[in-house]
């Protein structure tokens, strides 16, 4: 597979995971668009919103938003999941964006 994310997941670009858990990674976006800006992604591959039919890793996902911005000591934050690229998604695996801080959108 040629995904960019699963590559990352995989371990071919030794990024630094904020967070990992048996459901998703959390990293740093490398073209950051806010002081603070995270990736949660699935360890599945997903390539968008549209096409998640599991309730469950949803939820996982959420909830690791959730500890990310805790773990980061973050209180105030923004999430985006882009789907479809007219929506703006450059990666087409499913993924969440956390910014926190001065936004630049």
């Amino acid at each position: 597979m040629d995904c960019i994310f699963c590559k990352i997941i995989n371990g071919d670009f030794n990024t630094e995971f904020v967070l990992e858990n048996d459901y998703a990674v959390v990293f740093k976006d490398i073209n950051p668009k806010a002081d603070t800006h995270l990736l949660v992604v699935p360890k599945k591959h997903v390539a968008s919103l549209n096409e998640l039919d599991d309730e469950i890793l949803l939820g996982k996902l959420m909830m690791t938003v959730k500890d990310a911005v805790k773990k980061c000591g973050l209180n105030s934050y923004r999430t985006v999941i882009n789907t479809g690229k007219e929506a703006g998604q450059e990666v087409f695996h499913l993924h969440i964006h956390i910014l926190a801080g001065n936004i630049k959108l």
